[in-house]
């Protein structure tokens, strides 16, 4: 069934177009290629003859889930099987989470859009919001069932999720984590199986030979994409899940840690414990205080016994 409506254009502005594909009237064509008001015949004009039938590429626009997992940012999501969205018990609970969940799950599912719908671009910015959110939902529901373990188990494999900051994990492939299942608590974090220690999500720049003695690994402090993402999306099961799914993935523990150094010399343990010291005997609490002046006092007294001379005898 073909909505006779326009289709809603987005808050893109600038070259950005409405898709005039049946799946795609949810979203903008922010490709480009020209005006929305330029006018047909001109638009005629720039085509070749040789070009007048549309390729295949052309013809075959790409399904929202697999634009959404492209956008630059999403790497730590993979595409959900659209069978197991249509399966209302695989999404029980969500609709009470999620705003405009009709609306949201028909934009995911490429759905058209009702008749007597006409979006403005504030509300079809909400509209996209909540189904980004509807989506991560599902995510974390599906990455933790086989095929789902099966989906992000290759984009392990390929680093898609970033290698731990840690430099005596030598470059271990991360997965990603949640510190909480609820919505809105915190983002998402880089978990090592390695040192078995979360981190920030960061960027991987590659490697560098510095005078052929060693090779530093490069990393951005902070991704300002992945950072973004809620925690709730990963989830707090799912790395752990999936090593014990695929326990020849797990890496061994690292048992190496970092050894401070002074003039090439290991420092003790009680290196820093006797700079401490004195400190704390300069600043004494109120305890110590009464305590040390009790101990004088004493000491005064035996003091002045010992200064008394014995009485002589007859």
């Amino acid at each position: 069934m073909t909505s006779n409506r326009p289709a809603s254009v987005g808050a893109g502005g600038g070259n950005a177009v409405a898709s005039a594909s049946a799946d795609n009237c949810w979203r903008v064509n922010v490709r480009g290629g020209g005006n929305a008001g330029a006018n047909p015949i001109d638009a005629v004009d720039l085509v070749s003859e040789e070009s007048e039938e549309p390729t295949g590429s052309e013809q075959e626009e790409p399904s929202w889930i697999s634009w959404f997992c492209s956008l630059r940012g999403n790497e730590f999501f993979c595409e959900v099987d659209e069978d197991y969205i249509e399966d209302d018990f695989n999404l029980s609970g969500l609709s009470s989470q999620v705003p405009y969940y009709d609306y949201a799950l028909d934009m995911i599912l490429d759905n058209e859009p009702p008749h007597d719908v006409m979006l403005t671009d504030q509300q079809h910015e909400l509209l996209e919001s909540a189904a980004e959110m509807l989506y991560g939902l599902i995510h974390a529901r599906y990455i933790v069932t086989a095929r789902g373990l099966a989906a992000m188990l290759e984009k392990l494999k390929n680093c898609d999720f970033g290698r731990c900051p840690r430099v005596l994990c030598e470059g271990q492939a991360c997965l990603p984590v949640g510190t909480s299942d609820i919505p809105g608590q915190s983002t998402v974090k880089m978990y090592c199986p390695k040192c078995e220690d979360i981190y920030y999500p960061r960027y991987d720049l590659g490697t560098s030979d510095i005078s052929g003695q060693s090779t530093v690994k490069m990393y951005c402090p902070k991704s300002e994409y992945q950072c973004s993402i809620d925690g709730a999306y990963s989830g707090t099961t799912f790395p752990h899940l999936l090593l014990m799914t695929y326990p020849m993935y797990r890496p061994p523990k690292c048992t190496d840690s970092y050894v401070p150094r002074v003039f090439g010399f290991k420092l003790h343990p009680s290196a820093y414990v006797n700079r401490e010291q004195p400190a704390q005997r300069a600043l004494p609490n109120s305890l110590d205080a009464d305590a040390a002046a009790e101990n004088k006092e004493q000491a005064a007294a035996v003091a002045s016994q010992n200064a008394t001379p014995a009485p002589m005898g007859g």
